[in-house]
């Protein structure tokens, strides 16, 4: 598949956007050369029994209208466990049944007949993910290493025509490897790509995964590049307005402390003093990564879209790169 360098993320579609908000997003990717589109089963976000799934009815009712479906890139992603989602289903979890009837309910609500890349949303296992630093081991923790199990179900979905490839996301490098090593000793296809958070304030993938990305042919789908929005600068100026994500969703805290604040203002500065919008240098160094297969953007006005997808065609500076380094090692890692 060949996929656009940027993808059109959806989970404000439901929460902040409404369906005619999210068509005219859709329109305006697709006819700007964008031919991914990333959701889940899961969104909108934050999840809501009253608005689960609408992200995926909203994209199904525009591809419905659509006979383009062949010339785009679809990816969508089962719900890991949780026990506050039990009102998706329950149990939730990778089994085969449970995976099964996931497909079965994004592919009825997308109104497709396939999925191009099917994504596990978070592991089973507990992992340091959203906003979690440091793993802790738990003893007591009740999870079987049922890896070859989760290998073979897609797969199953592969042969019988309803996705096309599969990927994983908020995975470590032991659990992309881990995929990658049973899917290869049962001569079954591995995870095609691994979505996980990347940007100016969270460049925590390149840790290991970046290694594991290049060596093994397994790329990155960056999530959440403009770090809800605090790398626009908006935040800092002041233009930034009540229904903005950090202000509507105070408890999602990764973006929203005085560290990550300081450090995206130091970022700023940096566009600024080399004639760049913010929120474009934040997407083109996330664009320019070598282990990046497409940048996730996200939008809640058309405005926003506009600027973020023209930052493909932004270069930073050599300059400006060397001084982005250097605020990156005062503080390597403040949005876990």
């Amino acid at each position: 598949m060949e996929v656009s360098r940027i993808c059109l993320g959806t989970m404000t579609f439901g929460e902040q956007n409404t369906e005619k908000d999210a068509h005219q997003q859709l329109d305006y990717a697709l006819d700007k050369g964008i031919n991914f589109i990333d959701t889940a089963e899961f969104y909108s976000i934050p999840g809501r029994k009253e608005t689960q799934g609408s992200t995926e009815r909203y994209i199904g009712n525009w591809l419905h209208k659509r006979s383009d479906r062949d010339k785009m890139i679809i990816a969508t992603k089962i719900t890991g466990p949780n026990p506050a989602l039990s009102y998706i289903r329950d149990p939730l979890n990778f089994s085969k049944e449970q995976i099964n009837l996931a497909i079965e309910g994004s592919l009825k609500r997308l109104q497709t007949d396939y999925v191009d890349i099917y994504q596990l949303h978070w592991p089973e296992r507990k992992v340091n993910s959203f906003g979690k630093l440091g793993f802790e081991y738990d003893e007591n923790e009740k999870w079987e290493d049922n890896f070859l199990e989760i290998v073979q179900s897609p797969n199953h979905l592969i042969k019988i025509g309803k996705i096309r490839h599969w990927g994983v996301s908020n995975e470590t490098p032991w659990g992309v490897m881990n995929f990658i090593r049973k899917a290869e000793k049962a001569g079954l296809q591995g995870p095609l790509t691994v979505q996980n958070p990347y940007s100016l304030l969270n460049r925590t993938y390149e840790v290991g995964l970046a290694e594991v990305s290049i060596r093994e042919n397994v790329g990155l789908l960056a999530y959440s590049p403009m770090a809800f929005g605090l790398l626009s600068g908006k935040y800092h100026d002041g233009s930034d307005v009540s229904n903005c994500r950090i202000k509507l969703f105070p408890k999602l805290p990764r973006y929203s402390n005085e560290t990550t604040f300081d450090m995206a203002e130091r970022y700023i500065k940096i566009a600024q003093k080399y004639d760049m919008k913010p929120a474009q240098m934040a997407l083109s160094f996330v664009n320019t990564r070598p282990f990046l297969w497409s940048n996730i953007i996200g939008a809640t006005t058309m405005e926003q879209l506009k600027m973020n997808i023209d930052s493909i065609d932004v270069v930073i500076p050599e300059a400006a790169i060397k001084e982005i380094e250097e605020v990156h090692k005062l503080n390597s890692n403040p949005a876990p």
